[in-house]
C-alpha cells in the first residue's frame, strides 16, 4: 500500500511530540487488587504515539483492545501499552534492558515510523529492530516476536520508500517474528480514521489497527493455549 502524501504533515507531529510513556508501562506501581492480572504473561507492545494512543484514553488504544480481545477468549495474558510518542528505533533499543526487567511472553514491536519521518538510513533501522530482538531473545525462555511493518512518506523517493517498507519483511524472516504486513493498513490515509493531524488513528481507526494486529497474534496465541 502506497503511503498517501496527506499523511506527510501528521507525520511531523510523531517527530516533534516530546517521549511520553503510555499508561501500563512496566515499573508502574502495580494495583494491590489486581494481583492475578498482575502474575498473567506479558504481552509487551512495544512502539511510538501509534501503540500509546496520542489523542485518545488509553483503553482506546490498539493494546487495550487487545486484552478485550483475550479476555473474551478466556486466555490468561496481561497486555501491556509500553508506547512512547516521538521515539525512534534507536530510542526502543535503549529502553530494552528496562522492558525486560519482567519476563515477556509475546513481544509485539512497532517502530520505525520516525526513523522514516527523519530520513534515516534504512540500514540503520533494521539494525535496531535487530538489536531488539537479539536483547529479547536473551530472556529465557526468549518470547515469542511479532514485528509490525511501517511505511515512509513519499516524499523522501522511490527509492528510500521501497527500501524502508522491504525491511520489515526482511528483518522479520532474518529473526523468526510473525510480521503484521503494515500496522496502518486500512487506515492511513482515511480522513475519517484519523485524527486532525492526519496520522493518529482515531478510536475506529484503532479498531481497524487492533484487528490487523490481531490476525497474527491469535493463532500465535491459540497455538500457545492449546493443550
Amino acid at each position: 500500500m502506497r503511503t498517501p502524501v496527506g499523511i506527510i504533515a501528521g507525520l511531523a507531529v510523531v517527530a516533534v511530540l516530546g517521549a511520553r510513556s503510555a499508561s501500563a508501562v512496566p515499573g508502574a506501581s502495580p494495583d494491590p487488587t489486581a494481583a492475578p492480572a498482575a502474575a498473567a504473561p506479558r504481552i509487551v507492545c512495544v512502539g511510538t504515539s501509534l501503540t500509546a494512543g496520542l489523542g485518545l484514553d488509553p483503553e482506546q488504544a490498539w493494546p487495550a483492545l487487545l486484552q478485550a480481545k483475550v479476555d473474551a477468549r478466556g486466555w490468561r495474558y496481561r497486555v501491556v501499552n509500553a508506547g512512547v510518542s516521538g521515539e525512534t528505533s534507536a530510542g526502543a533499543l535503549r529502553r530494552m534492558d528496562w522492558l525486560m526487567r519482567e519476563k515477556m511472553a509475546i513481544l509485539i514491536l512497532e517502530t520505525g515510523a520516525n526513523d522514516g519521518l527523519r530520513g534515516q538510513e534504512p540500514e540503520a533501522t533494521r539494525a535496531n529492530i535487530g538489536g531488539i530482538f537479539e536483547r529479547a531473545r536473551r530472556q529465557e525462555p526468549p518470547p515469542l516476536l511479532v514485528l509490525a511493518g511501517m511505511q515512509a512518506p513519499p516524499n523522501l523517493g522511490a527509492d528510500y520508500t521501497r527500501r524502508f517498507r522491504a525491511l520489515f519483511p526482511e528483518v522479520a524472516r532474518t529473526h523468526g517474528a510473525a510480521l503484521v504486513p503494515f500496522l496502518l493498513e486500512g487506515v492511513g490515509g482515511v480522513p475519517r480514521l484519523n485524527q486532525a493531524d492526519g496520522i493518529h488513528p482515531t478510536a475506529d481507526g484503532q479498531r481497524v489497527v487492533a484487528e490487523n494486529v490481531w490476525r497474527v497474534l491469535e493463532p500465535l496465541l491459540s497455538e500457545k493455549s492449546a493443550p
